[in-house]
């Protein structure tokens, strides 16, 4: 299961404002200064860079290209070496909540295929459609050539979940593929011809992936409770099935020579199973002869919770590599780690030995090497590193105090490209170099943004109540010398981590932005990695008792704002708390179990009761401890403690949530009317879970640091400054 922002988070497990706030100096003096005053920089200029998503390289020239982002507005750019000069190839403007979710290169690099809008909330349902545009909004595939010209149009997509934006590109960059309304598609990258269904196969067909030579589909056929690997032959007009089977098949992957094709299997689902305690979720990795279908596994997993298929990386480490080598996640040892394994079998090869965890995987261009991200020697950031398929030491690309992600290699295997950060620099296109990396598209970079005027934040590591170590990330006000108010910010997912920099999502690139306002304003920020996260290993990720099941996690909130209390910095009588998602979700618990520790709130999109879609999420209707379950998840909620609840909440949300049921924040207003607690309400029609609308991400951060102002600072004082 997880909560958190889209995009990047999916519950799969995917009004008017007030007034700024003035003050009055104490003493002799009156002055009148607002927020953004106080703060030396406004919302908007911390908010103003230009996020950069989706890095590709083209698999036969040197050009890459990602998407920008500079509020609201999105675009897609390139560069090309040997000074990587970038520009924008597509020109949209307005901050009109049209997402660019996907973005594929054809191999000569002369033209970029893109998905724009966003995927349903559910099938038979209106796409996304922030603007409440009285036209409605789209989810289709475009293409634009480099060289010039218009963007044009080559189908529709209008489909639910993470497979709807899977573009693949033929080996020749003439035909593009992708998944919709569960079957595959298919339309010319030149267009001038409608996009056409490829076949008509039953289930829910997603991951298509091309033949080396073009002349054949691969595709995972999702039937419930037992799904194929099929094979489209283009020649033929016929599919073959690799070893079908009563179990679960997914993640085609083609050998470089097309002779083969490698999946992953799991069992097929069983009804009737438990649903509180934990089990193992075994995997195997299977190898098929793409003409006859006959299949043979070459890997299994093994019996522990270790050996369970790795959420962490999953899909995006698994590959097909040089050599009939395949690359493969696993976390075995106890951390996300990268293998490989011959095609053929035999024993696996650990590629990435070490306490720390592997996330952002790519094979370099000529398939011997893998790029990748990790928290190694520095579990807090995120450094490039490169290994052989064939094993031996890894090697580090980059190092020091900046952070990278997305590294990709140019066809000539001369250069390699990342996305990176820093503490108080957001994030940026990187050429990495022998001394260190080089900022592309500088010009992107708002000459007003205030690097200057952030902090750093310190790593600190703390106990929580039953002795787990907690990390976070510690944002001081510059000048601070007595008790002022203080914060305590949650991340969703749960699994994610926060870092000591601009974050690679866009959605805590955002919250990263707020927390440096907030503390701007004169709050301490404490930003927890509370259990459940990534990169601290697998026993922490999947901590006991968490969740619907007993949420342990929220002893880890708990003890953060001890930790603040303990500082002499902090007015242990005005601590906050504010999250999104599953950090909505901590929030509205500390309010409900803690008022008495923390005196306000601010909730976006929070879960406040897990019992009332726990069968949705987990499929077992006929679980013989449905019940029990029901009535943990109801005692692990934050609903039913809401007759302890006594402190002020600003409620947050879009109603089009595709992650979070708008129905969760509705129920909650009235529990808390029933019991007479002061709430707020901002309410974005039509809007989604990671919002869509720039103006919408500053409108309601504006109100949490109003809303803040007003419940944590005395008036007509400086709040501890």
């Amino acid at each position: 299961m997880s909560l958190g922002n889209g995009a990047a988070d999916g519950v799969g497990w995917r009004v008017m404002l007030p007034k700024t706030l003035r003050c009055v100096a104490c003493f002799a003096a009156v002055v009148c200064l607002t927020s953004a005053a106080w703060a030396g920089f406004t919302l908007e200029q911390v908010m103003s860079y230009s996020f950069p998503d989706h890095l590709v390289a083209a698999a036969k020239s040197n050009r890459v290209a990602w998407v920008f982002n500079q509020r609201g507005v999105r675009n897609i750019w390139v560069a090309d070496p040997p000074d990587f000069s970038a520009r924008a190839i597509t020109h949209y403007t307005g901050d009109d909540g049209q997402d660019i979710p996907a973005l594929a290169l054809t191999p000569d690099g002369r033209t970029a295929v893109y998905v724009r809008g966003t995927e349903l909330f559910e099938d038979n349902a209106e796409v996304t459609n922030p603007t409440s545009n009285v036209h409605g909004a789209k989810h289709q595939v475009w293409a634009v050539d480099v060289a010039g010209g218009e963007p044009r149009l080559l189908g529709e997509i209008n489909c639910t979940g993470e497979d709807c934006e899977d573009l693949q590109i033929s080996p020749d960059g003439q035909s593009v593929a992708w998944a919709g309304k569960k079957e595959l598609w298919i339309a010319p990258v030149a267009g001038g011809k409608a996009a056409q269904q490829l076949a008509e196969v039953r289930g829910e067909n997603v991951s298509p992936r091309w033949s080396p030579d073009g002349k054949r589909i691969a595709f995972a056929s999702q039937r419930g409770d037992h799904n194929f690997i099929g094979i489209y032959d283009f020649g033929r007009a016929s599919i073959v099935y690799l070893s079908p089977s009563v179990d679960r098949d997914s993640m085609p992957r083609w050998a470089p020579d097309g002779k083969q094709v490698a999946f992953v299997r799991q069992p097929g689902l069983e009804r009737g199973l438990p649903l509180i305690p934990e089990r193992p979720h075994p995997w195997a990795i299977w190898v098929a002869d793409p003409d006859t279908g006959a299949g043979h596994e070459v890997w299994h997993s093994g019996p522990g919770m270790n050996d369970s298929l790795p959420e962490l990386t999953e899909d995006g480490s698994f590959k097909f590599a040089a050599g009939n080598h395949i690359v493969f996640a696993s976390e075995q040892d106890g951390w996300n780690h990268l293998y490989s394994i011959a095609s053929s079998g035999g024993a696996p090869t650990r590629l990435t030995p070490g306490q720390f965890e592997v996330e952002d995987v790519t094979l370099s261009a000529d398939g011997r090497s893998v790029l990748y991200s990790s928290n190694q020697n520095d579990v807090d950031r995120r450094h490039l590193w490169r290994v052989s398929v064939d094993g031996g030491t890894p090697q580090a690309l980059t190092r020091g105090e900046t952070m990278e992600w997305k590294p990709v290699e140019t066809a000539d295997g001369r250069y390699v490209l990342c996305l990176g950060s820093t503490a108080t620099m957001p994030a940026m296109p990187y050429l990495v170099t022998s001394g260190g990396r080089t900022m592309l598209a500088k010009q992107e970079l708002p000459a007003d943004f205030p690097s200057a005027q952030l902090v750093t934040p310190r790593q600190i590591v703390f106990p929580s109540a039953d002795g787990l170590q907690i990390h976070g990330q510690l944002f001081v006000p510059r000048g601070r010398a007595r008790p002022g108010p203080a914060l305590v910010w949650m991340h969703g997912g749960p699994i994610r981590q926060m870092m000591l920099g601009f974050h690679y999502m866009g959605y805590y690139h955002n919250a990263y932005a707020e927390n440096q306002y907030l503390t701007s304003l004169g709050y301490v920020v404490l930003s927890v990695n509370y259990r459940m996260g990534i990169m601290y290993g697998r026993a922490f990720r999947e901590a006991p008792h968490c969740g619907p099941k007993g949420a342990a996690e929220y002893q880890d909130i708990v003890a953060a704002a001890h930790y603040l209390q303990g500082l002499p910095i902090v007015d242990p009588h005005r601590i906050g708390l504010w999250g999104g998602s599953y950090g909505g979700l901590l929030t509205a618990m500390g309010l409900a179990r803690n008022s008495d520790i923390f005196a306000a709130g601010v909730d976006f999109a929070g879960v406040h009761d897990w019992s009332a879609f726990l069968t949705q999420w987990t499929g077992s209707k006929d679980a013989p401890d449905i019940e029990q379950a029901k009535k943990l998840a109801w005692e692990s909620s934050p609903d039913a403690s809401v007759q302890h609840w006594q402190s002020p909440v600003l409620l947050i949300q879009g109603d089009d949530d595709p992650s979070v049921p708008f129905s969760q924040t509705v129920d909650l207003a009235q529990r808390l009317r029933a019991n007479h607690v002061r709430f707020e309400q901002l309410v974005f029609p039509d809007e989604a879970h990671d919002m869509l609308l720039w103006r919408n991400w500053v409108s309601s951060y504006k109100a949490t640091a109003e809303f803040f102002n007003r419940m944590l600072k005395p008036q007509g004082a400086a709040a501890g400054r």
